[in-house]
């Protein structure tokens, strides 16, 4: 369909979502971004953060623990390194997941990327917290 966009969530365990739709934001390591039908092709590292799926009136949100998007003339791929429905999520998970979080910043070794890594999950966790 021209007017949609092919997108596929895909994670270690299993594919999340596939099909058309009108929308997808994702968080992107240079900034949050949207795509369209369309789009140009590109391809970009995840943060930790919430997919939004858009459809009509529907919103289908995933949090994703990071991964890698890639944009071409069939649509849009997400490949996660873990992804999780928001809806699946309860406050014991986040809360266990942001004192993990916690523990992996403390053990962080000396590399930026890693204490980024650590620091982004925590953000990105304690904001899907205040927000449940």
């Amino acid at each position: 369909m021209a007017d949609k966009l092919h997108f596929n969530l895909v994670s270690p365990e299993k594919e999340l979502f596939s099909g058309d739709v009108d929308m997808v934001e994702a968080p992107g390591v240079e900034g949050a971004f949207g795509v369209l039908p369309n789009h140009a092709p590109f391809m970009t590292v995840l943060l930790p953060g919430v997919v939004k799926v858009k459809t009509g009136g529907d919103e289908k949100r995933i949090f994703v623990r990071g991964g890698f998007a890639e944009v071409t003339p069939l649509g849009l791929t997400i490949l996660a390194e873990e992804a999780i429905p928001v809806a699946d999520l309860s406050r014991d998970m986040i809360a266990e997941r942001i004192k993990n979080a916690e523990q992996d910043l403390a053990d962080a070794d000396a590399t930026l990327e890693t204490k980024l890594a650590a620091e982004t999950t925590l953000t990105r966790m304690k904001e899907l917290q205040a927000a449940l």
